[in-house]
Order: C-alpha cells, then structure tokens, then sequence
C-alpha cells in the first residue's frame, strides 16, 4: 500500500517536473502570441522601405517594423520568398503600396487581410488625384504617389490609423508621433518646390529610366519622360529608345538620370545613340525611384531620400 502511494507521489512530481521544464523552454524561446514580440511590441511588416520608414516614425517605441524589400529592389518584379511570408505571418499589421506596385505579391497580400490588419497605404489617397497608367503600364493608376509628399502626409495618416486600431492604448502617442512626423513632411514639400523652382524654367526637364516621377512633375512644375511605363515590367523596345533619343537630342537636353533600382544599361544607350547624332549627353546622377538607400544611411529614410533626389536634379539641371 506505502509503496503504490509513493509510485503515486513520484508520478506526480515527474508531471509537475514536466509542466515547469515546458514553461521554462517557452520562455526562453522569446515566442508569445502571434503579432507581438516579447517586448510587447506590435509587429508590423512592410513592403518597401518608405513604408517600414513611415511605419517606424509614426510607431515609435511601440513597433518592431520589418522591411521586405531593400535598398535597390524593385517592387514591380519581386517575388515573395518563404522567409518573406513568414515574417508576414508573424506580423499583426502589414503595410503594403497598393496600386499594383507589388505586383504579383499582390493577391497575397489581399488574402491576409482575411486574418490580420492589413493597409494598402497609397489607396487611401482620393482616386480623382491619382494619375491613371493604362496607357503607358497597363495598372489602374500610377502607383508612385511617395513622389508628391502631400500625398504621402495622407500614406502617414493611413499608418496611423491603422496603428491606432490594432493598439489602441497608445492611441495618444501614435497620434502625436504621426502629428510631428507630418509637420517635418509638410515642410520638406516647402523645401522641394523652392529647389525646383531655383532651376531655370527650360531647364525643367526630368529624364530617367522609367516613368516613376509623374507625381513629382505635377506637383513640383517639372516635365517629366521615362524610357519604361509606369512599371519596370513593362518591356521597351528600339523605338522607345530612339524616340527619347531624338527628343533630347532636338530639345538640347544636356543630363538624364538613372535609378537605383532599375539597370543603368538602357540610359547608357540612349546616350550613345545621341553621341553619333552629335550630342553629349550626360548622367546626372542617381535617384532613388522604387527603393531608398542603404539602412543607416541620410537616403535610407523617405525624407533623406527625397532631399538627395532634389538635390541631385537641381544641381545637374541648373
């Protein structure tokens, strides 16, 4: 009889043994309920760099913000990795473009909003002051709304919002983290249309790989020519390339631009091609059209990325 008892006693204090071994394990392995880390964060997951950038100023200290895509990667041909969709799995909020620039990612992206928070940030702004792309990318709309900044003060507040709602008890300091960062936004814009406005009028002539920067030709008073559509996906051809190739050549068009994340190869073409029609061309330099610069960097922020793009345009164009 003692000794059942004891079997007994020394079962129950394996299973005890067990239960605490398993409680100790979890914690530390630092895993905790999906879409928060073990600081209490809210993890967010964004498609491009200018939205992780948003996401962590307005998010502040109350966010861990993860970037899919990287210094000179373009979203018009990405492809979702494994990697990419688990850290989108472990994420309580995704941020993403919208407007088709993630392309085939997509209608991935869509499917999760069944489960989790998920914003389309540049779908927020009106559709009346979106510029359609049929004619020259095959999408809706212009998806490169981040080039006019008024429109990406809107992008800020569709963050916010969000942020507000899968965390609502630091609705007051997402609203003054969103309120500062919209002031420095707002004053950026100021900064930009002065600088542009410094470059003499014929002068005003933006010629880069493709056609990325209609946003900030409208609203900065720049004309603006891609050699591509609106999307890198979109294939040119000889006559693309001879048509920007004359146009320069007959307007005196003395720089044009490549990109960080499109191949310099085609400018470098057209270029030559003005060269046998005895016409120097020149590069002006490098803009960050689709991706920002390296982390840690002045352009790997949104507002460090349009300084350098105004400034390398001002100082080519003047």
């Amino acid at each position: 009889m003692i000794k059942v008892k004891m079997r007994g006693i020394h079962r129950g204090l394996m299973t005890l043994a067990c239960v605490v071994l398993i409680i100790v394990l979890t914690a530390c392995s630092g895993t905790t309920g999906e879409g928060e880390d073990d600081g209490g964060k809210v993890r967010v997951t964004a498609t491009t760099g200018m939205i992780a950038d948003v996401a962590r100023e307005v998010g502040g200290a109350y966010v861990e913000v993860t970037g899919l895509m990287g210094p000179g990667v373009d979203p018009h041909l990405y492809k979702a990795s494994q990697g990419d969709i688990r850290k989108l799995e472990q994420a309580k909020v995704i941020f993403y473009n919208g407007l088709h620039l993630e392309g085939k990612m997509t209608s991935i992206l869509e499917k999760m909003s069944n489960s989790k928070l998920v914003t389309a940030v540049a779908e927020r702004i009106p559709t009346e002051e979106l510029h359609s792309g049929q004619a020259t990318g095959g999408t809706e709309y212009d998806p490169h709304v981040w080039f006019n900044v008024k429109h990406w003060m809107r992008a800020a507040e569709a963050v916010r919002d969000t942020l507000i709602e899968a965390d609502p008890d630091h609705t007051e300091q997402y609203t003054a983290q969103a309120e500062r960062y919209l002031e420095k936004l707002d004053a950026l814009d100021t900064e930009v249309r002065e600088k542009i406005g410094q470059i003499p009028e014929a002068s005003r002539v933006l010629v880069t790989a493709h056609d990325a920067f209609g946003y900030f030709g409208q609203a900065y008073g720049i004309k603006v020519m891609g050699l591509q559509g609106i999307s890198t996906a979109a294939e040119y051809g000889a006559k693309d390339v001879s048509e920007l190739r004359d146009f320069l050549v007959e307007n005196q068009i003395k720089a044009v631009f490549i990109e960080s994340s499109v191949p310099a190869k085609a400018m470098e073409a057209i270029i030559a091609g003005a060269a046998e029609k005895g016409h120097t061309v020149s590069i002006g330099g490098e803009l960050f059209s689709d991706a920002m610069g390296a982390e840690g960097t002045e352009e790997g922020t949104y507002i460090g990325m349009v300084r350098h793009n105004v400034e390398t345009i001002a100082a080519a164009l003047k």
